[in-house]
């Protein structure tokens, strides 16, 4: 399958994301039992790597349930298909450090108000646990967004995550008014209040325990009718109560999710009425692709891909709903997403959060072997006072690594000072270094020696072992020739 023309809009910042989703284990863990569900985890996270993804949204509280060993609430059955059992390791740590093992961030996905059916194990915990909180709509059961407590609740579950796990965000889901509940009551400007209360709650437990870790939510995916088209009466700010971009304009949120599962003129005016009114935060446009299985729509490939092209021409990420069907390649999905994000990306930095760069590494050295290039580097320093720094590393064959051409980049979010990059032997790359730190503020970078050829030693040195954080890709794989990039692809 051919694809052209993709790298002529790649973007050096850009948030390529996925929903990975625990309910009933319909992403993932498929098997009830510790070593499979690692096995399995390691496998995606590797796929997802290789399909440009960036950032991995974790179902992390599913329904008054969750896959990490909480003080509040009990252990969701997609670990070991029983409500409450303990699977005997931690998922969310695991789930953590493997991304980041990789180079990707990971944020824990928050179901909100949804607290699952009435006939489940996990509602009727909650409920007898906390009937004040509880609301019954026919078989379904919520969290009352009415009751105060339900904001404080919702707070001590975020804090809890944001204190124990080294996450990178807190992504809220239903973070807003069931469609179902009785419209009598509260008036519309009040509902929205109580939503905004939740939000204000969280944003203030997450930011005083971490200022640095995201907060961002999935609303309905048009906030209201535009001037020249309508939303259908379905939308976040009229139908559920979700005032989405006040939470960007007040400081309350990072980054939108919107939910933008349609085509059409109900996806290209409204993907804009987002990005214009984003105060400077980051839009990341939903898409649909479960619509992509014959079983779910009728959509093409063509559908989602002019979304993408759409979605980076006008500064928004994407983020594919959800990981089963992005890596079951339905209609050639992963194909397509390996070749439109084949160079690798940084997450758009916080800077409204902290804007003061990292002082660069005063150090970087490079030594060959006949297969391989060895870089350590040192002497950065984090002014953000976050816990620590991150590093990017770029390639070139020219000497002046320009570290503002994505297609430089090679390794993004390193957690250690040294890396094993493979090369042609005898063929001369220059390397650069930055720092980033946790707010995604990237330093100066420092370079390797420009002025005299990498030297191909006459014997093997010892070289650590490759490990998952490392690139996948030669950083002068962008020089061959279609022909020997076709070969590498196909060994790859």
């Amino acid at each position: 399958m051919a694809f052209l023309c993709l790298k002529m809009h790649a973007q050096k910042h850009e948030v390529r994301a996925v929903w990975l989703t625990t309910i009933g284990g319909i992403d993932w863990p498929r098997a009830h039992h510790a070593a499979a569900q690692k096995h399995e985890m390691t496998q995606m996270l590797d796929q997802l790597k290789r399909a440009g993804i960036n950032t991995v949204l974790i179902q992390t509280r599913v329904r008054a349930s969750t896959i990490y060993p909480s003080a509040i609430e009990p252990f969701d059955l997609c670990l070991t298909g029983t409500h409450g059992n303990n699977p005997g390791y931690d998922p969310l740590q695991f789930i953590v450090d493997e991304c980041h093992q990789r180079g990707m961030e990971c944020h824990a996905w928050i179901v909100t108000i949804p607290i699952g059916k009435t006939n489940e194990p996990r509602f009727k915990e909650f409920k007898r646990k906390h009937p004040q909180l509880t609301r019954t709509i026919g078989q379904e059961g919520y969290m009352n967004p009415e009751n105060p407590k339900t904001g404080d609740y919702l707070a001590n579950i975020c804090a809890e995550v944001t204190r124990r796990y080294d996450i990178d965000g807190i992504h809220l889901d239903y973070i807003r008014y069931p469609e179902t509940w009785p419209k009598k009551g509260a008036k519309p400007h009040e509902r929205r209040l109580y939503i905004t209360s939740i939000v204000r709650k969280i944003n203030q437990a997450v930011k005083t325990l971490k200022p640095w870790v995201k907060l961002s939510c999935s609303p309905i995916g048009k906030s209201g009718d535009l001037t020249r088209y309508r939303s259908g009466g379905w939308n976040s700010y009229h139908a559920v109560y979700q005032d989405a971009q006040g939470w960007l304009r007040d400081g309350l949120m990072d980054q939108l999710y919107p939910m933008m599962y349609f085509r059409g003129n109900n996806f290209y005016p409204f993907a804009l009425d987002w990005q214009e009114r984003s105060y400077g935060r980051t839009i990341v446009s939903g898409l649909g692709i479960y619509f992509l299985s014959p079983r779910e729509g009728n959509w093409t490939l063509d559908d989602v891909s002019r979304e993408m092209h759409f979605a980076r021409q006008n500064g928004l990420g994407h983020c594919y709903f959800r990981a089963k069907f992005l890596l079951d390649n339905h209609r050639g999905i992963l194909d397509f997403a390996r070749h439109f994000d084949e160079t690798p990306a940084l997450i758009p930095p916080m800077t409204w959060a902290w804007s003061q760069a990292p002082g660069a590494p005063t150090r970087l050295d490079v030594k060959r072997t006949n297969t391989t290039d060895m870089l350590t580097w040192s002497g950065a320093v984090d002014n953000s006072r976050a816990p620590y720094l991150l590093y990017n590393i770029y390639a070139s064959t020219t000497p002046d690594v320009d570290t503002n051409e994505p297609r430089n980049l090679v390794a993004t979010r390193l957690r250690t000072s040294q890396l094993s990059v493979p090369h042609t032997n005898g063929q001369t790359v220059y390397y650069a270094v930055t720092a980033l730190d946790r707010y995604g503020n990237e330093s100066s970078p420092v370079r390797s020696d420009a002025t005299a050829p990498l030297t191909p030693h006459t014997s093997p040195i010892n070289i650590r072992p490759l490990t998952p954080s490392d690139t996948k890709i030669p950083p002068f794989y962008y020089n061959w020739s279609k022909k020997q990039r076709k070969k590498y692809n196909k060994t790859h």
